[in-house]
């Protein structure tokens, strides 16, 4: 006789109350993701290189000037104007069939996963976003690595939480390990990465998630370092104050930092909505063709080329004059905006970084010129202006102090970096509600702030809602020659209206069915008609809503300013899918400003 060993608790239900429900569960996925991050950082930093390589001949091309490619010598320095159409033909249809979520600059999405969906991000999200923001860069693309390695990171924290099922108040811990590792590794910072996330992503901070970021961040910067090296991946110069009069000057870079924070988030969407505009063609080829313009801007100015960390060395060390300064200032500016208008996939933190380093440079240099000998040298200027532009652009004061101080692990840059970016941060404040990465989302109709979308029905008018006039029906029509038109329209009621086409009312299919079911019922449908309350095209919706809701019947009708024309049928469906349009972007909504094309597919 067989005998069976009971087993009350197997070794897989026990590891899964484990993950699930034990805070040493949640610190071993945190590790795990963190690892993971780890390499997925550095698999995505050579892949930009192997891209930057392929399609340019040098490791770096924004710090080769106007060289040629080894391979088209005959082209010259000509072929740069090809390559960004090359790689949009490669990662536009990518992102466009796959992951389009992967498009733009990554931080947004990941805030929008953990503010209302739960920390949930599609698996696929990783890859995608790998290969896409390499080829983008690869291939010329002004844009940084840390917005897609964050999102990278934050989509296997997400993916491996929905794996194991991880409770729903668990995911979005999961998601910022992966962003806090995403930016440990890539920046060598494993203190801004946990900052990172709890500033920007969870927009929280308490001592479980302390807890769980940080070991995170730590493998990551572990598993980076060991590839890379321990340094930072900036070589910046000594810093010094001179006097405690030079503070007024560091305040002063502040000022002019906000200015130059907001006018990058101006720029960005407004080059964007310009885009939009006039790209009339299908989405994935949108990369290629918006490519032709950003080709020949690298054409003129080869140092937007890719990220760009060579220039922004180069600059903080004085290599530069103030004025080429200025050029690279407003050319990283368009650089990096054209290329995420045009569909590219990279992030912007790392080009305010270089904005913040061309401005306060050449600030410095200003200054110099004034005084010379009287004040710091001009670089460090910049690397305060670094700080102070990315707090400006993305609102993220304590990150900023943080990474800046991990770039140069100089104590003496923390007095004037706080105060710079303090009043950096107020400054944008004062000039724009929104920032780099939540404007994004606003114009979707979104407001992370209140954690919901907002509620554009206050904005709407009864003429954005209301539809097509369905069939009128004439006053003296009988009952039985209106059940063909009303069996075949979509509302459940009809206008009815006399010999001069003027509104008498409706006749719903209600009134339509106790007519025909009397009999030798043949009364004029006008002696029928309701009279239900009417709406102007100018009404606000929010006054039309109670009055819907109200009404038997399933659409009102919409009159002209002398209330005895019907213009247009106001139904409970035409609401709700305008207000669906304009939440969740199904078309682009002229209510929502600034709605990219794009966008709306991407939440189809």
């Amino acid at each position: 006789m067989r005998r069976t060993l009971l087993v009350p608790t197997s070794v897989r239900e026990r590891l899964y109350d484990w993950l699930h429900g034990s805070s040493t569960g949640l610190l071993a996925l945190a590790l795990l993701i963190g690892a993971g991050t780890g390499v997925g950082a550095v698999v995505f930093r050579y892949l930009i290189v192997w891209f930057t390589l392929l399609f340019s001949g040098q490791a770096d091309y924004s710090a080769a000037g106007h060289a040629g490619h080894p391979l088209l010598p005959l082209l010259g320095a000509a072929f740069v104007v090809l390559v960004p159409m090359l790689g949009g033909l490669i990662y536009g249809p990518l992102v466009d069939r796959f992951a389009r979520e992967a498009r733009g600059h990554g931080v947004p999405e990941v805030m929008l996963a953990v503010a209302q969906q739960g920390g949930r991000i599609r698996p696929q999200v990783a890859a995608v976003k790998s290969l896409a923001s390499a080829l983008c860069i690869g291939c010329g693309g002004s844009v940084g690595r840390e917005g897609p390695i964050v999102q990278i990171g934050a989509a296997l924290g997400s993916s491996l939480g929905q794996l194991l099922r991880v409770p729903e108040s668990r995911l979005p811990l999961l998601v910022a390990c992966g962003a806090a590792g995403g930016i440990s590794a890539t920046f060598n910072a494993p203190i801004a990465g946990v900052v990172f996330a709890l500033e920007l992503i969870l927009r929280d901070v308490d001592a479980e998630s302390f807890g769980v970021v940080v070991p995170s961040s730590v493998v990551a910067a572990v598993i980076g370092r060991a590839v890379f090296g321990s340094r930072a991946f900036l070589t910046l110069p000594p810093f010094r104050v001179t006097g405690v009069s030079e503070y007024a000057l560091y305040a002063g870079l502040g000022l002019l930092a906000a200015l130059a924070g907001v006018a990058f988030i101006r720029t960005l969407y407004g080059l964007e909505d310009l885009v939009d505009h006039l790209w009339k063609g299908p989405e994935w080829l949108r990369p290629a063709a918006g490519g032709l313009a950003l080709g020949l801007l690298l054409l003129v100015l080869p140092q937007m080329y890719g990220v760009g960390y060579p220039v922004l060395e180069h600059a903080i060390v004085g290599q530069y004059a103030a004025a080429l300064l200025v050029v690279f200032f407003v050319g990283k500016i368009l650089a990096t905006s054209l290329t995420i208008a045009i569909g590219g996939s990279g992030g912007v933190f790392a080009p305010s970084l270089f904005v913040g380093a061309m401005l306060g440079t050449a600030y410095g240099d200003v200054i110099q010129r004034m005084a010379p000998g009287a004040y710091g040298a001009p670089g460090a200027y910049g690397v305060v202006g670094m700080g102070a532009v990315f707090a400006a652009a993305a609102r993220a004061p304590m990150t900023a102090v943080i990474i800046l101080f991990e770039l140069t692990g100089d104590y003496q840059i923390i007095l004037p970096l706080m105060l710079a970016i303090a009043l950096a941060t107020a400054g944008s404040r004062m000039l724009s509600a929104d920032t780099i990465y939540t404007l994004k989302l606003r114009r979707r109709g979104i407001d992370l702030a209140r954690s919901r979308p907002v509620d554009v029905i206050d904005g709407l008018r009864v003429r954005d809602a209301m539809r097509p006039l369905p069939l009128a029906i004439p006053y003296d029509s009988r009952p039985a020659d209106v059940v063909t038109a009303l069996a075949q329209a979509e509302a459940e009621a009809l206008p009815v209206v006399d010999r001069d086409g003027h509104y008498r009312g409706i006749i719903t299919a209600r009134q339509l069915e106790t007519a025909l079911a009397q009999p030798a019922s043949d009364a004029a449908v006008g002696t029928l008609a309701e009279q239900p309350p009417t709406l102007a095209a100018a009404q606000p919706l929010r006054e039309a809503m109670p009055l819907l809701l109200r009404g038997e019947s399933s659409g009102l009708p919409v009159l002209d300013e002398t209330k005895r024309t019907v213009v247009g049928w106001l139904t409970h469906r035409s609401l709700l899918q305008t207000y669906h349009a304009r939440t969740d972007g199904s078309v682009r909504a002229s209510g929502v400003r600034g709605r990219s094309k794009r966008e709306g597919k991407a939440e189809k």
